[in-house]
């Protein structure tokens, strides 16, 4: 799978989504996913947008439920973002990893699971993994390798186009289980199943009664620290023609925001950011060829406070993000998958009181 950055294509991957055989099949490694993530997390579409497009297309509640539900819970993380620090675990005192280290076999791709290291593979060579497999993979590092959910998420994330803070992170924190109520855990029976394989004999050929206390498997003890960076030479030198400029950012490359004005248009990337979240060059490449999408928008490489003192007349504009509450000017709402987005300690607390207004759409 290949991730385009003409919006023409992305349309038409819009248009191709098939609601009815995900709710059947999106766990398997050939369901009929959507492969829109990339363009989910950085803006060039909202969640709103996706499911509206199916009910343009006359499907009903019913057979959009399940689609609209996973959407949902990308809603959900950035609300628990507002409320949280995504790097702090819920339930701290669950922590019982016993390294911070990366297992070198995750690195190399060759943890001796074989669908796992092509899952690890493909995501080196596209960007992409198949959500089912994130778990699988952030199983092992954090519940089998026993190394802290927080390196394994940064590890992933340098490498995903897709790659969204919020869900990134309470993603691993859940499968560690310091964030919910018990660890999650899969087999080698399970693995086979979704993702085609005939591997036995593994060190996850056990059972579910056996699984949380296979001891570290000797693949996988050689470790090392992980250093990530995002390669970023500041770039400050703007023209700007007008007194209003919208900014967006990595996570809001809307192709469509207020077009019907005309303004500067800035990509605004701040090294601190990417210091805290590094991306890979490929992914800092896909958002710089997404941003083309925006007619005339110029980059920017540093802080907000720094673009504020060097155009201190400028009015801006910027979207709600967690990342962006330190911007000075008008914030536009991010667009909502439903109006109801209020936090709940639970997805499901959360998704049943916001589901009631599919019936109105």
């Amino acid at each position: 799978m290949s991730f385009t950055t003409d919006i023409r294509a992305i349309q038409k991957r819009i248009e191709a989504i098939d609601p009815i055989n995900y709710a059947k099949s999106r766990n398997y490694s050939d369901g009929a996913v959507s492969y829109l993530s990339p363009y989910i997390s950085r803006g060039v579409i909202s969640t709103k947008q996706l499911a509206k497009s199916l009910i343009k297309r006359g499907f009903k509640i019913h057979q959009i439920e399940k689609f609209v539900q996973e959407l949902a819970w990308r809603d959900y993380w950035q609300l628990a973002w507002q409320e949280q620090d995504i790097m702090e675990e819920r339930f701290p005192e669950k922590e019982d990893s016993i390294s911070d280290e990366i297992p070198t076999a995750f690195i190399a791709a060759k943890t001796g699971i074989d669908k796992i290291d092509e899952g690890i593979q493909k995501l080196y060579d596209t960007g992409y993994m198949h959500n089912h497999m994130r778990m699988y993979v952030a199983m092992l590092f954090c519940n089998v390798a026993k190394c802290h959910w927080k390196t394994g998420a940064k590890w992933m994330f340098y490498h995903l186009l897709d790659a969204d803070p919020a869900s990134n992170m309470l993603s691993w924190q859940w499968i560690a289980g310091v964030n919910s109520k018990k660890k999650y855990y899969a087999n080698q029976d399970n693995i086979n199943q979704f993702f085609y394989g005939n591997q036995k004999v593994s060190y996850l050929d056990v059972s579910y009664d056996e699984i949380d206390e296979i001891p570290i498997p000797e693949i996988l003890k050689k470790r090392q620290k992980l250093d990530l960076k995002s390669n970023l030479e500041p770039k400050q030198d703007l023209n700007l023609s007008h007194k209003k400029t919208l900014l967006y950012t990595p996570y809001n490359l809307d192709p469509y925001w207020r077009v019907e004005n005309i303004y500067n248009r800035v990509l605004i990337i701040d090294p601190a950011s990417m210091d805290k979240f590094p991306i890979s060059n490929n992914s800092l490449k896909f958002i710089l060829e997404l941003s083309d999408i925006i007619p005339e928008i110029q980059l920017f490489i540093g802080s907000f406070e720094s673009l504020r003192r060097s155009y201190p007349d400028q009015a801006f504009f910027f979207k709600e993000h967690p990342l962006n509450m330190h911007f000075e000017g008008q914030m536009d709402p991010r667009d909502w998958l439903f109006s109801y987005h209020q936090y709940q300690p639970s997805f499901f607390k959360f998704w049943n009181k916001a589901k009631k207004e599919m019936h109105t759409w």
